[in-house]
This record gives C-alpha cells, structure tokens and sequence, in this order.
C-alpha cells in the first residue's frame, strides 16, 4: 500500500513539475507576445476548447469534438473513430508528463480546430483550463 501512494506522489509531483515548468516558459513567450500580460485564464482556455471554427478538414469543430466536454472521459475522434483517452491528467496520468508531446499536440490541435498554431496566451489558457477541469 504505502509503494502506491509513494508512486501516485511522485507521479503527480512529475506532472505538477512538467507542466509547472511548461506554463512558465509559455507565461515568457505570452509576455513577448503582449507585455500587459499577467497570467493564464481558466475562462478564456474554456471558450478556446468548446468554440466551433472551420478546422482544416473544412467542418465546423471544436477541441471539444474529439476530446468530449467531460475531460475526465474517454472520447473518440471525430474524422477517424478512434478512441481518444481521458485529457484531464486527474483521469489519466499520462497526460501532461513529457513538455514535447504537450507541445506537438497543442500544435496538431490548434492547427487541426484553428487552422493555425496557437499563440503562447492561447496555448497557456487552454493547458490551465484542461489541468483544472
């Protein structure tokens, strides 16, 4: 019992170390982008994730269309079917572990919902929205 709880703290203390260090190098990109910033926005990440745009198939889609809007749930791709596991890092550890794969997926998915790359305040809006939901 206790190598259990043991590993579901340091699992959680490498998502909060990852993601902790993710963010504030984004807050410097965010800060570039505009020097009035202050900080990442739960409100702002939410109405990213669940607005409808024209994606790069050319329907209208949200990340919500394939991610689902109960984070903590599995899901399924809207153009292949495939099954997408739960986004939310409480459901599924995996999530948020590796800065790389958090930034090649931020990128494949605002390019295929926004049909462009996300801003640094975008990118850092959307992480604090699914982190916290």
């Amino acid at each position: 019992m206790k190598i259990v709880i043991v590993a579901c703290l340091l699992a959680s203390l490498g998502f909060s170390s990852v993601i902790d260090d993710f963010l504030s190098s984004l807050k410097q990109e965010a800060i570039k982008e505009n020097p009035s910033f202050k900080e990442f926005d739960y409100k702002r990440g939410e109405e990213l994730f669940l607005s409808k745009h024209i994606g790069k198939k050319g329907e209208l889609i949200s990340c919500a269309s394939c991610h689902g809007t109960d984070l903590n749930k599995s899901n399924q791709n809207y153009f292949t079917g495939k099954t997408i596991d739960a986004l939310s890092p409480k459901a599924n550890q995996k999530r948020f572990t590796d800065k790389a794969d958090i930034e090649k997926w931020l990128k494949r998915n605002f390019n295929d919902v926004y049909n462009r790359e996300g801003t640094a305040i975008e990118k850092g809006d959307v992480v604090t929205y699914i982190i916290n939901k």
